[in-house]
């Protein structure tokens, strides 16, 4: 935000100081300035989104993408996770089907890996918490911890170029009333946290579809946690159309014998979204979850499709992606290969095709 042009008087002191100043001392100086990071948020949320793109997620942790560069015969050193990164975020045309990237602290750090994006005006996030721990000692269920001095790394990673933020919490389909709440509220003061220091936060309650469940089951959990979710969102004075949610689809356990089909899923999706997700929330970008890529891009498309079929299933928010395996996995063995423009064909073509997706195609 540029201060020196809303300030009629000038500043002549240190930048910091004489606005800090200026702000206890002059209320409607400070209201003028909330409006402006508000009027500068909604345009962010907008850009992220425009013309039907998504958000690539790259924030896998150190031990994710040790993993994932193992299972294609790569050591996880920080030459080859800036390579493989690099490779990704420099694919000709992203910017056409991705507008936010989710990053994670050692790549928003590096500037080389980052440079694509902020050379295509690609809006940069940061994954902020530290993990899903147990719940309580012996607990199946988990927290995710990180509140402690988020503070300070919010500064620091808004000082970095984030404008964005992603909080996960995980949770499962038999997880008690009281494991619900307490992630649900975590998430809360998360985001209200993000949004005092003028970063966009992405709220991210996903449901583990592990199991033989039905989707009536996922339902179910799923409503349950969204309205302790919103609950928790409106006690701590979360701006919600400042808030981004990153929730999962509604689909059938991934191991039971009758999965619903993608038209019952998007059905499902919606009726419990618009049963609990507030309309004053810009935008939704669904996880893919343990869902194939093929089945978690099929389903985005039929959830969008209701709006071309009925005006009764005509939905507030806009319906997109934030996708990291799905938008990733056939690059990296590419990358792997030493096949880096196939790599970024790969990914350039995934991610048109993720953009069709959201217009329903």
């Amino acid at each position: 935000m540029n201060y020196k042009k809303k300030d009629k008087m000038g500043l002549t002191r240190d930048f910091k100081e004489t606005v800090q100043n200026r702000i206890n001392r002059d209320p409607e100086f400070r209201e003028e300035l909330l409006k402006e990071e508000a009027r500068l948020v909604h345009k962010t949320i907008k850009k992220i989104f425009k013309n039907f793109r998504g958000i690539l997620a790259a924030d896998e942790s150190d031990g994710t993408i040790a993993n994932r560069l193992g299972s294609v015969g790569q050591e996880s050193t920080p030459e080859n996770r800036h390579s493989y990164r690099h490779t990704i975020f420099s694919t000709p045309d992203l910017k056409r089907s991705v507008g936010g990237v989710i990053l994670f602290d050692e790549t928003l750090r590096n500037k080389e890996t980052i440079a694509p994006l902020i050379e295509n005006d690609i809006v940069l996030g940061i994954k902020v918490d530290k993990g899903a721990k147990p719940y309580f000692l012996d607990s199946h269920e988990t927290l995710t911890e990180g509140l402690d001095g988020l503070d300070q790394r919010l500064v620091e990673y808004k000082e970095l170029g984030a404008q964005f933020a992603k909080w996960r919490a995980v949770l499962l389909q038999n997880n008690s009333p009281q494991g619900l709440l307490a992630n649900c509220w975590t998430l809360a003061r998360y985001a209200k946290k993000c949004q005092s220091h003028g970063i966009i936060p992405i709220v991210e309650p996903e449901i583990l579809m592990n199991g033989m469940h039905s989707i009536e089951d996922s339902y179910r959990i799923t409503r349950q946690a969204l309205h302790i979710l919103f609950d928790a969102l409106h006690y701590e004075d979360v701006e919600l159309e400042h808030t981004i949610l990153k929730p999962n689809m509604i689909v059938s356990g991934y191991e039971s014998n009758d999965r619903a089909d993608a038209k019952t899923v998007a059905k499902m999706t919606i009726k419990c979204f618009r049963n609990e997700v507030p309309c004053a929330l810009p935008a939704i970008a669904f996880l893919s979850g343990g869902q194939s890529d093929d089945e978690a891009i099929k389903n985005l498309s039929h959830i969008n499709r209701l709006d071309n079929l009925s005006t009764d299933e005509k939905k507030p928010w806009h319906l997109s992606f934030s996708f990291g395996r799905a938008m990733q996995s056939g690059a990296l063995k590419l990358w792997s290969d030493g096949l880096i423009k196939e790599a970024q064909d790969w990914t350039r073509e995934r991610g048109l095709i993720c953009q069709k997706a959201v217009r329903g195609y």
